[in-house]
């Protein structure tokens, strides 16, 4: 038997394990015992008991090199001005300092742009574009030398006009940072114009800052020649390389990327790390000694990029039961002043603005506007939430129109069988379960009662209303990008049995380390704790993707799997030829290798393949098949498969002051044939609460000069803990399983159940709509702040 045909019979074998319900049975009942920490299973995360004890080390937590220097940047206190003049003489003098790092001292490219349009500056020169632009850096011995030093400098300002939001970008006939897209199915402006109903609508939506735990923050060690060494906290170590590299003007192989761990990404951590990796780098060589860079709070949100606001004109035509017959929308965003990754989030608004539902007719156009402000970038859910919001609005439009059930709107317009089920980018929907997982909540959680006793209570007139609201949500997963569809390896098992795995993810606490390591653990039969993940490096697995995209653990457990399916292809070669038997009877079971009637504990049996030099390491690859996307046309199969889920939330609103609270809220979501259960419900309840924060509390106010106001914990409001729901209730469907070949049949996590926070939005339009007997959509903009929720009661009052 060939290495090739051993392969395919061990990758044969684990996909007969694949349900390893039926496996696990029957080794019970052979009386066989299990690893611990296998897949589909509980498991702590592998840094959970550092995390709460303040043992988990952070790139703010290596140990410094004598003679160590801090930077610090210098920020715009403009929105839009010429620099007339610089003058950090003041700067220079400064107690402490070392030098300044202006764009004269990049040796490289003065850009740090991902998409490589060459329009994001690491300095400013010529003029400044937002109001915390970077314009130049302080080297200090201390960094409070390096900030104190950093606000002594004498600019002399030409004000330019500014324009802060899109309705005034458009007014202003901004520039697109990126060009937009279209879909279209159907004929859109036929079908509205024969349409029973009509409704016409514009939807403001507020951005949301990332609010990471562990702020931005990079660490450069110079090397000899050209080399240098970044530690950082960034979810994309490939693409921080590349623009050091840029930036310094030297080949990527002069630089490596090290990530242990992050306090936190949510996609804020994606492109927006690679200013402080570049500036950091920059002084290292410069200076030749360490440098580290770490904004304090104010400036880390002042300087980088949230999630994207919109304001979206829609229209939808349907007949008298609600059904839609066209659905037409303009997307209007504000992207900040250069393109970061304002192309790709705009373009999958557009991807999500159907939710789960099908629109025969359709024409959805982007509108990527420049303004004056921060380049907006990555958040979880990377535009979808925009769309699935837009979605929802649209159902509750239609409901208050006809007099209905929102819900009952919803389930008449899902998707559905062969004609009622391609998107609007003419992908087929064939996994469609989003009417199976609703049917199950509104059982669940006793939907339809609860909704005729909310009904009850607001018909006595109180001034305290309640409300209710069921959503669901289909989200696509893979990056539209299809390049970044890849992932890599590096597995070394050890003589002693011990295993070490790297991998291009990143861990942000998540969990993804966590279920990696079970998958190779599951894969050679061995318990969790033989597995050692160390940190993400570039020096290691080459030309990673991002961590993002909910891909994180589709990607790099396929990849991880791969690379043990070739060591236990070599192992299965050597055990066959050792003791003389058909490669069909070696068997990975727990902690052993059974060869015919003979078990072998696993590290001995190793120790044997390595005595008989047996190659012991591999490197693994994995690309996700059948995606491909023509953005030209607007069509393809950009999403390899859909996740789902719903929320159904009840609210309680005081119409006096506008003042809500979250009473209950049941969920449940699909994850398929989860890696790790209690990690995923987790994931489930923070994207929740996230979620729920974007469309309440969590409000961005710029003032008339441009500057953010809430640019600190004391005026950005996340939410507490006393903000959860009283009764929170949060199930996975277990009778899940994904129909594509993902990793043990799995679906990914972090981005979808984010939307189940549109629940909350829609039970609080619920309340206010009481105030005029459900006759009106009360039209909510997001956030729905208290003072916007009264604004609105007082509104529908009038």
């Amino acid at each position: 038997m060939s290495t090739k045909d051993i392969i395919e019979s061990v990758i044969d074998t684990d996909k007969r394990k694949d349900p390893p319900v039926a496996q696990h049975l029957m080794r019970a009942d052979q009386g066989r015992a299990t690893i611990r920490g296998g897949v589909h299973t509980d498991l702590r995360h592998e840094s959970a008991i550092k995390h709460v004890t303040g043992r988990a080390d952070y790139c703010d937590d290596i140990p410094e090199p004598v003679g160590t220097l801090h930077a610090y940047l210098g920020l715009s206190t403009r929105a839009h001005a010429v620099i007339r003049a610089l003058d950090l003489t003041a700067v220079r003098a400064a107690p402490g300092v070392v030098g300044v790092l202006t764009a004269e001292d990049i040796p490289g490219l003065n850009d740090v742009s991902p998409t490589g349009r060459h329009d994001e500056p690491i300095f400013a020169t010529e003029k400044v574009e937002f109001w915390g632009q970077p314009m130049f850096a302080v080297i200090a011995d201390t960094r409070d030398a390096a900030r104190r030093a950093a606000r002594l400098a004498q600019v002399d300002y030409e004000d330019l006009p500014h324009v802060l939001d899109p309705e005034a970008a458009q007014q202003a006939g901004m520039e697109y940072v990126t060009p937009p897209l279209t879909l279209k199915r159907g004929a859109a402006r036929d079908a509205m114009a024969r349409a029973a109903h009509r409704i016409k609508g514009k939807f403001r939506i507020g951005g949301q800052d990332h609010m990471y735990l562990e702020g931005h923050i990079a660490f450069a060690i110079p090397g000899e020649d050209e080399d240098v060494t970044v530690h950082s906290s960034t979810q994309h170590p490939t693409e921080a390389q590349h623009m050091v590299a840029h930036v310094l003007g030297v080949p990527s192989n002069a630089v490596t990327i090290n990530v242990r761990r992050m306090g936190g990404g949510f996609g804020g951590k994606e492109t927006q790390m690679n200013l402080f990796c570049a500036v950091a780098a920059v002084a290292a060589k410069k200076w030749n000694r360490a440098v580290k860079i770490r904004p304090d709070r104010d400036d880390d949100m002042s300087a980088t990029g949230k999630r994207h606001d919109f304001v979206v004109d829609y229209e939808v035509g349907f007949d008298d039961a609600g059904r839609i017959e066209a659905v037409a929308g303009d997307f209007a965003a504000r992207c900040g002043f250069s393109s970061d990754l304002s192309g790709p989030v705009t373009d999958r608004a557009l991807f999500h603005a159907d939710n789960a539902y099908y629109y025969p007719n359709v024409l959805l156009s982007s509108h990527p506007l420049k303004t004056n402000t921060v380049s907006n970038t990555a958040f979880r859910g990377f535009g979808g939430p925009q769309g699935v919001i837009v979605a929802e609005r649209i159902m509750e439009e239609i409901a208050y129109h006809r007099g209905v059930d929102s819900l009952e709107i919803r389930k008449r317009n899902f998707y559905g069988d062969k004609g009622r089920d391609v998107t609007p980018y003419h992908q087929t929907v064939e996994d469609n379960i989003a009417p199976q997982i609703v049917q199950e909540l509104e059982e669940s959680a006793d939907y339809q009662a609860r909704r005729q006793a909310v009904l009850d209570w607001n018909a006595r007139g109180d001034t305290i209303r309640k409300g209710i609201a069921l959503t669901p949500v289909k989200f696509g997963i893979s990056f539209t990008a299809t390049w970044y569809n890849q992932a890599g390896a590096l597995l070394h098992v050890y003589s002693d049995g011990s295993i070490h795995l790297n991998h291009g993810g990143t861990e942000m606490g998540q969990g993804l380390n966590t279920k990696i390591a079970q998958v190779v653990a599951d894969a050679f039969q061995v318990d969790f704790d033989r597995i050692k993940i160390t940190r993400t490096t570039t020096e290691k697995v080459p030309n990673t993707s991002a961590t993002a995209a909910s891909s994180g653990s589709d990607l790099n457990g396929m990849a991880a799997q791969d690379a043990a399916d070739q060591i236990k292809a070599r192992l299965v070669e050597f055990a066959a030829e050792r003791w003389q038997t058909d490669a069909g009877n070696v068997r990975f079971i727990a902690n052993a290798v059974q060869i015919g009637e003979e078990t072998i504990p696993f590290a001995d049996f190793i120790r044997m393949a390595y005595m008989a030099r047996v190659h012991l390491s591999a490197a693994g690859f994995y690309k996700t098949p059948k995606i491909h996307w023509d953005r030209d046309t607007g069509t393809g199969r950009p999403f390899y498969y859909y996740a789902y889920g719903a929320a159904c939330s009840e609210v309680t609103v005081d119409t006096l002051t506008g003042e809500y609270r979250v009473e209950r809220t049941d969920i449940l979501h699909d994850v398929g044939r989860s890696l790790n259960p209690i990690i995923d419900k987790g994931q489930v309840e923070g994207a929740f609460i996230q979620g729920m924060g974007w469309l309440t509390t969590e409000e961005l106010w710029w003032d008339d000069k441009g500057q953010l106001r809430t640019h600190a914990p004391s005026t950005y409001k996340i939410p507490l803990a006393s903000d959860r729901p009283r009764v929170f209730n949060v199930k996975l469907a277990t009778w899940s399983e994904n129909r594509e070949n993902t990793i043990k049949r799995s679906k990914a996590v972090g981005e979808p159940p984010f939307m189940l926070g549109i629940s909350v939005f829609e039970a609080l339009s619920h309340a206010v709509a009481s105030v005029a007997d459900y006759k009106t959509c009360p039209r909510l903009d997001a956030p729905a702040t208290p003072e916007r929720v009264l604004m609105a009661i007082e509104r529908l009052r009038g």
